[in-house]
Formats: C-alpha cells, structure tokens, sequence
C-alpha cells in the first residue's frame, strides 16, 4: 500500500499518543473528524497499523536494567528460539540481523542479578549456540 503524506502525518500523531481522541488528531492535521476516522479505519484494514501498545515512562525504565543480546542460533532451529524467545516477557524487542549473529534482543529486568538469570535462560534454549550481552548505560535519544 502506497502512503500519503497525510497518512504519514497521522501515523506520526498517533506513535506520540494512540489515545488521542479523534477530534484532537483532526484539529492537529486541520482535516475533519470523519475523515480522520477513516483513514484510521483504511490503515488498520490494509495492515499498516497492525496494532497499539504501552509506552512506559522514562522514570520507570531508567530503574531497569536494559541490555542489547546478541545469540547466534543452529540452523534450521530459529523459529524454535523464537517461540521460546517470545514467551519470556523480559525480552522486550526481538530483530533478526546480518553478521557475526543472527537475532538481537532487548532484555529488561529490575536487577543485575536477573539480567543474569535471563541471559543464562536464553543460553539454554535448544538451538542457542552462543550470547554476548552489552548492558546499556543510557539512551541519548529514541525516535
């Protein structure tokens, strides 16, 4: 599907706050409320927005422990890793890269302590060869 510019504004509205009302997004945009609703209605039906979600305030992740962890999986043992991967809720993001690993998680725990017991469980996965985990120290900024 091919993206207005329209759309592409209301879909950067909506990533600031998907709770916006839809008489505050039509004000923002100067488009009207039904039009609004329905180019919001168009993007759910083709699959651009494919859902909504919770964004957790700074204060709160900055008492976490974060860290970016790289896994080299066997082959043909990946869509089992991911399963097992998607089951942990303390793995917040998961990507599939090119290079020296195949997946990148984002692990978010409270403790030291349990950022440690995550890393050991994603190691015990069958089909995990090998992590290396790099603790983030601070966020400069996120889009």
């Amino acid at each position: 599907m091919k993206l207005t510019a329209a759309d592409e504004q209301l879909l950067s509205v909506l990533r600031e706050n998907a709770r916006a009302s839809t008489a505050q997004i039509a004000r923002r945009l100067d488009l009207s409320r039904t039009t609004v609703q329905s180019r919001i209605e168009r993007l759910e039906r083709e699959g651009v927005i494919s859902g909504y979600t919770v964004r957790v305030h700074d204060e709160y992740e900055r008492g976490n422990i974060r860290a970016h962890i790289m896994i080299t999986v066997h082959p043909k043992q990946m869509p089992a890793v991911v399963k097992a991967l998607r089951e942990m809720p303390q793995v917040r993001h998961l990507h599939s890269v090119s290079g020296g690993w195949d997946l990148v998680a984002m692990g978010v725990v409270p403790t030291v302590a349990e950022m440690d017991v995550l890393t050991d469980r994603i190691g015990a996965i069958d089909g995990v060869e090998r992590t290396t985990s790099s603790i983030i120290l601070s966020t400069k900024f996120e889009r």
